[in-house]
């Protein structure tokens, strides 16, 4: 009997495929490895289930999306993490992250967690990236706060989380999928690796639907490479303005009539992301000189 499900772990030539509330134990027809197909966590996949429950992989489905670190199929959420405080959140390194999901087709959402530590010095920062139209959900992984909405937004997706250590990502995932009991300050150790060994990414299954990676998307140690034109498409209330700005491809830098810059003087703009949007911008151009 033929079945479609997506698959969850691959581990020593077994691919874990869940399909409704079942996880099927599979392995890749031979015509698949003789042609060196590789199969990531996240393929939607078409498998024959055979003697005794096990299942052999018949059809790869075309991938959405290819992410390399992690090396996951067809993510489509990446959930920006970042604290209210402790560690105090960084604007510049996540517009960063959001930069970087952006530019690989995941759709991000931003995450700001511990809010039991207070909204005071955040609640600008949160504004200004609603206004900017990115979902943004405020949590507390130690009071339970937000976490319903938080559920409701991962719902149907497979995401991955991003963010600096210490804001409470391995705290939510807890807190999400019942039982994990992933240890604080890590994103999952449980396949057991060591400092030299092969990182293996798993997908858990979340209670009301939704898939999420146990290890960290993107880093914010590089950005991914690009053209300076392609920046600003990755800043959504820049788009708002260009069509407004004198010269076809504006890089709202240094160019006369800048419809996104006189944004920014109005105050329409947060005058924190055009600062960062700046920074990255000097980042990219060096690259392209690089290259």
């Amino acid at each position: 009997m033929l079945q479609e499900g997506t698959v969850v772990k691959a581990y020593g030539g077994h691919y874990y495929i869940a399909s409704g509330r079942e996880i099927f134990d599979c392995t890749l027809r031979g015509r698949f490895r003789r042609e060196k197909k590789q199969v990531l966590v996240g393929d939607r996949v078409t498998f024959r289930l055979e003697a005794r429950g096990y299942g052999v992989i018949e059809e790869i489905h075309p991938r959405r999306t290819t992410l390399v670190r992690p090396p996951v199929a067809n993510v489509d959420r990446a959930l920006i993490v970042f604290a209210v405080k402790d560690p105090e959140p960084s604007t510049f390194l996540l517009d960063r992250f959001l930069t970087q999901a952006e530019h690989a087709g995941v759709r991000p959402a931003i995450c700001f967690n511990k809010m039991d530590l207070g909204t005071e010095p955040v609640s600008n920062i949160i504004g200004a990236y609603r206004r900017a139209g990115y979902p943004v959900v405020c949590t507390s992984a130690l009071d339970g706060s937000g976490l319903d909405e938080l559920r409701v937004l991962l719902e149907g997706h497979i995401t991955v989380f991003a963010g600096p250590s210490g804001v409470g990502k391995s705290s939510l995932l807890n807190a999400l999928v019942p039982g994990l009991e992933l240890k604080t300050g890590e994103i999952s150790r449980k396949l057991g690796r060591g400092r030299h060994t092969t990182r293996h990414v798993e997908l858990l299954c979340l209670p009301g639907g939704g898939l999420v990676a146990d290890t960290p998307g993107f880093s914010s140690l590089y950005l991914p490479e690009m053209k300076r034109e392609e920046l600003g498409e990755y800043y959504p209330e820049f788009l708002t303005y260009r069509d407004g700005c004198r010269f076809t491809g504006c890089l709202h830098f240094q160019e006369p009539d800048c419809a996104v810059k006189k944004a920014v003087e109005a105050g329409e703009i947060a005058a924190f992301r055009y600062e960062n949007y700046l920074r990255l911008l000097k980042e990219v151009m060096e690259m392209e000189r690089r290259y």
